[in-house]
């Protein structure tokens, strides 16, 4: 594999600028492509993103900002998708160039709406690529601590390991460690439930429940994901590892987690709409239990803790009534 090849990052959030400054550590130019034309200008004239991690100078010249997702996608080799799930197809409509030979990496935890599927899925079904040319980047991770450059660690999965290497090598630094995985399926499935998981421990917060039950919780949460993923895709795997246990703490106890804090208003009793509109950024996790719960009908895994959060975010059931009858099943 060569080891010239040019990334872009697509996304203007807080993740896709923390992976933006990993990239610059390693790359002498990236493209970058965000919807937001006032971020866009913005970060060109002050050398930050204005919305997310405004803390993070770039070195503009190492960067080819554009608001046209197809030139970003021209320039590049390697792609990297950084927006929410539930706006993907939405960008993806723009793009008119291109995917063939291109290897896409999805740092998106979340499934696809429209489809029902999960990132690499979407892509191989409704693109084509290859599966050897799909990859995953997931935590434990948090943006904010990326841009604080706090010691933090990355997966980085792919069924060819010839280009998890190669991807996981341009995203390390003295303060990011990287390992590689060929479980695609399981670790972007872990990835997606987390954030569900982590709503639940948000909930839980909001409702007035202690770190006692949130550790009984996050206990249940990643036995779990076990189950499900086992369903879904059966291979050996250690659910110990960072990239399933390790994310799954770090969402649900943080308070960066995104998740967490959009669980612990609905906990706290405010309204679906309402919580989001508090929030400036998306909780990947309400768009996630909907497909994770629709999909578990297939696939039968017993998920109380999924059910109890899709109950709440879709059903409008009472949060303290239906996590009194949670508790009674976890142990």
């Amino acid at each position: 594999m060569k080891s010239n090849k040019k990334f872009a990052v697509i996304g203007g959030g807080s993740w896709a600028t923390a992976i933006a400054k990993m990239l610059c550590e390693n790359q002498e130019k990236i493209a970058w492509y965000m919807r937001s034309t006032y971020a866009l200008e913005h970060l060109k004239q002050q050398k930050h993103n204005p919305n997310y991690l405004s803390s993070v100078a770039f070195d503009t010249n190492k960067l080819q900002l554009t608001n046209d997702i197809n030139e970003a996608i021209q320039f590049a080799d390697v792609v990297i998708f950084a927006i929410p799930s539930a706006f993907l197809s939405a960008e993806l409509e723009k793009m008119t160039a291109s995917l063939e030979g291109k290897i896409i990496f999805s740092a998106i935890k979340g499934i696809v709406p429209e489809t029902s599927l999960i990132v690499g899925e979407h892509f191989h079904n409704i693109f084509s690529i290859p599966y050897e040319n799909i990859g995953v980047i997931t935590g434990p991770c948090h943006a904010e601590e990326v841009a604080l450059e706090r010691l933090s660690y990355l997966t980085i999965a792919c069924a060819d390991e010839e280009k998890a290497k190669y991807v996981a090598k341009n995203l390390a630094s003295y303060y990011i460690k990287t390992k590689t995985s060929d479980d695609i399926v399981g670790t972007e499935y872990a990835a997606v439930l987390k954030n569900i998981y982590s709503i639940a421990a948000g909930i839980a917060h909001g409702l007035g429940y202690g770190d006692n039950f949130q550790a009984v919780l996050m206990s249940n949460a990643i036995r779990e994901m076990k189950k499900f993923i086992r369903k879904v895709h059966k291979m050996k795997r250690n659910i110990n590892d960072s990239a399933y246990l390790g994310d799954l703490l770090v969402t649900g106890y943080s308070v960066f987690s995104r998740n967490r804090m959009f669980g612990n208003m609905i906990g706290k009793g405010y309204t679906v709409k309402s919580a989001q509109m508090e929030m400036s950024m998306v909780a990947e996790g309400y768009y996630a239990v909907k497909s994770a719960y629709n999909l578990n009908l297939e696939y039968k895994a017993k998920t109380p803790i999924i059910d109890a959060v899709y109950q709440i975010l879709y059903e409008g059931k009472n949060a303290k009534n239906i996590f009194s009858k949670l508790t009674e099943k976890l142990d």
